[in-house]
Parts: C-alpha cells; structure tokens; sequence
C-alpha cells in the first residue's frame, strides 16, 4: 500500500489559491493545484515555490501566507502602494518600509535617494513614496526574509481633515 502523502504535492492535498484565497484542490499524482476561477499552479518540491502556469508569476509560502516573489520593480512597488492603502483605511500611517535586501538590484534605481553628491551607497537615504526605506540587512538572520517582501513600520494615524467641508463654523 503506498501512502496516502506521496500522492499529494508537497503543499498538501489543498491549498488558499494566492489569487482569491479560496481554497483549492491537488491534483492526486502530480505537482499542480487547480483553481477554478485562475488555472492550474504547479509546486516545486525543489525550491518550495507554487507557480501560475498561464503567468509564470511565483509565490512562496511563509506562515500560513502566500508572497508573491516579484521579477519586475512595478510588481512590488504596486504591492507596497496597496498595503500602504490598507493600513490607512484602518486608521494607521506608515513611518517607515522595510524591503527585504534580495530585492535591491530590482528597485534601488526606482528608489527617491538623498545623501549628497559623492556619497557612498551605504549612507544614502532611500525614500518611496515619501517614507523612508530600509533593506532587511539587520534581519538577515531570519528566514522570513527569504520569502516576505516587505514590513510597514506603522503608529496610529491621525483622521483625515476636510478643510473644504465645515459644518456649521
């Protein structure tokens, strides 16, 4: 009797879709899951990484979430922009993003940069979208930076102010 396990892909018989978080199912005796809404994606025992077959777009799975393992600056840049987003609607502003350092060939030169003429790489300031950034260096010993793209640092916003719309003043 073989076991029931090897029949699987190495994520299990199923998974959160990374596209609509629904969950989907394995296809018994191959590496793919199929979604019905987004196709078929296929696991790589190899390199632990699930990939959109019709897009070639690659995720990684870290805590029981998956991270889009992005090839072009606009993909993470688009990301970073959405969380920024999110964390405002729930009432907090960013002071700060945290880009994991395997990305820093990729968006470096998209990056607003201060410093000064002359100065070396190491103490330049990084800014997007007007915060400041950091590349995960000091974390370098923890996996999660393998996989995760980025952290917001974050404290609680301030309500947004309507100078064009004043009841009764």
């Amino acid at each position: 009797m073989t076991e029931l396990n090897l029949q699987y892909p190495i994520f299990g018989p199923q998974i959160q879709c990374p596209h609509c978080r629904q969950l989907i199912d394995a296809i018994t005796l191959t590496d793919c899951y199929l979604c019905p809404r987004h196709g078929a994606f296929e696991a790589e025992p190899e390199t632990e990484t699930l990939i959109h077959l019709q897009s070639g777009r690659r995720w990684r799975l870290w805590d029981g979430k998956w991270y889009r393992q992005h090839t072009h600056p606009d993909g993470i840049r688009f990301e970073i922009h959405e969380a920024l987003d999110r964390l405002y609607t729930e009432g907090y502003r960013a002071t700060k993003v945290i880009i994991a350092r395997r990305y820093y060939d990729l968006i470096s030169s998209y990056l607003e940069k201060s410093g000064g003429w002359g100065t070396d790489q190491e103490t330049k300031l990084y800014k997007l979208y007007g915060l400041p950034v950091e590349f995960s260096d000091k974390f370098s010993d923890d996996p999660a930076w393998e996989v995760i793209n980025f952290v917001l640092e974050k404290e609680k916003g301030t309500p947004p102010r309507y100078p064009y719309f004043r009841l009764f003043e």
